[in-house]
């Protein structure tokens, strides 16, 4: 999902909902602790120089369980961070959040809540 996609959901939306492709909730009290542009320059396995971006956006449930984002503060966090980093609305969302460990999840929307889907690697010189 691009960072356009995500905002032009949030105006129908009442309250905000994540959760895991096997329906595991984010808890409704996380917070935003970070938005950002992630850029990655490399050289793949072929020797083939690469550079991708993508916005960020890293979440965390605390122990304030009173906490709640709503859809128009996050717009404005979202219209903040844009302008301060210069993010363009293309940039498709990568989610950092914490089972076990971090993990990085693309980022999906059914049914009114925004799901965390499992992001694959895979190797990008396959034809060398």
């Amino acid at each position: 999902m691009t960072l356009a996609e995500f905002k032009n959901q949030l105006p129908l939306l009442d309250h905000l909902a994540f959760q895991t492709e096997n329906k595991h909730p984010v808890p409704p009290h996380f917070h935003l602790t970070e938005m950002g542009r992630i850029t990655k320059h490399f050289i793949d396995c072929g020797g083939k120089e690469q550079n991708q971006q993508l916005v960020n956006f890293q979440l965390w449930a605390a122990e304030d369980v009173n906490h709640r984002l709503t859809p128009e503060k996050l717009s404005g966090i979202i219209k903040q961070t844009q302008r301060i980093l210069n993010i363009p609305d293309d940039l498709e969302i990568e989610i950092e959040y914490q089972f076990d460990t971090i993990g990085k999840y693309g980022l999906d929307f059914e049914a009114g809540v925004f799901v965390l889907t499992k992001k694959k690697t895979a190797c990008l010189a396959s034809d060398r």
